[in-house]
């Protein structure tokens, strides 16, 4: 990305995939991949340095809109502080700040999470179904490896509802879905198998 400057302030944000006319000369959308960084620069064009020190994973945080600025010959785009996700479920509220009627309820971090582990869970549980429908409909065994299997599954699916439900703010439920120096991660995964 690049960013036109003139008379010291940025006038206009360039992708250069097309050229651009400054003054009355018109450039050609090469000058973004042949000249150098001193040859754009003499005619007011920069390329953009992106500070993403502020930025946060968006699966947890909203971030804000990068904001750009021209100082000591560069140009730096930048993120502002970011927002934690809410964490828990709201009510949807009206421009007077009052719940709307009927109730709307915004899903928060834990309510996604705890219907994608209970997607997950459902997924693994699926694929075995049928020994449950064959021992119902024809009184066959369910082998041994198959129920240990599916009780484990439905194990780690209620420790990993409960870790969640317990998270006490945005930052603890980011801290049990990452992975420390390559270790598994703390909430871990529902457990797969193939029969």
């Amino acid at each position: 990305m690049f960013a036109l400057v003139e008379s010291g302030s940025i006038t206009k944000m360039l992708n250069g995939r097309r050229g651009i006319t400054i003054g009355d000369i018109q450039h050609p959308q090469q000058i973004f991949t042949l000249w150098t960084e001193a040859e754009r620069n003499a005619i007011g064009i920069y390329t953009v340095e992106m500070d993403e020190s502020k930025k946060k994973d968006e699966q947890w945080y909203i971030n804000t809109d990068i904001t750009y600025t021209f100082s000591g010959g560069k140009v730096t785009g930048s993120y502002g502080d970011a927002t934690a996700r809410a964490h828990a479920d709201t009510n949807k509220k009206d421009e007077d700040g009052n719940d709307l009627d009927p109730v709307v309820v915004i899903l928060g971090l834990k309510s996604q999470l705890i219907s994608d582990v209970k997607a997950t869970a459902a997924n693994e549980l699926n694929k075995t179904d049928w020994y449950v429908v064959r021992k119902t409909e024809e009184s066959t065994a369910i082998p041994s490896a198959v129920t240990t299997h599916r009780r484990a599954v439905r194990s780690k699916a209620a420790a990993m509802e409960t870790s969640i439900t317990n998270a006490s703010d945005t930052p603890a439920l980011e801290t049990l879905y990452t992975s420390v120096d390559g270790d598994e991660r703390p909430i871990g995964y529902i457990p797969v198998k193939n029969f």
